[in-house]
């Protein structure tokens, strides 16, 4: 007798079937943007970042490595190597994944323009 009773009212205060399961992963959904747009696109932009860092070190960069060492580096070993220098004569090998910060860029040699104005071409006065 009781038990009957129990099914009936179980039954009888359902919502719909695809709007009421919808409704309930709303919530996680929601959960689900606001950790992409708050950790892991950011995560993957720094990433990238320090992507494109490493593969532009070159000869003659100051660097930090991860564990505090700044050095300057003397020669690119490999695509994962490089050679910095850490005091004079004083040269170690690390992985370029270990740099965490290039401190100086060096530029390439630009060639130097002369226009002083007795080089000036012209009449000859």
């Amino acid at each position: 007798m009781f038990i009957t009773d129990a099914y009936a009212q179980a039954a009888s205060g359902g919502t719909d079937g695809a709007a009421g399961s919808m409704l309930q992963f709303l919530p996680l959904v929601l959960i689900f943007v606001v950790f992409y747009f708050l950790l892991i696109r950011p995560q993957q932009r720094k990433m990238k970042e320090h992507k494109a860092l490493v593969s532009a070190i070159k000869r003659g960069d100051r660097v930090i490595t991860t564990g505090g060492l700044i050095g300057q580096v003397s020669e690119v070993v490999d695509d994962n190597e490089v050679q910095l220098e850490i005091a004079e004569g004083v040269r170690v090998r690390v992985l370029r994944g270990s740099i965490n910060e290039v401190l100086n860029r060096t530029e390439p040699t630009k060639a130097v323009q002369d226009n002083s104005p007795d080089k000036k071409s012209g009449d000859g006065r």
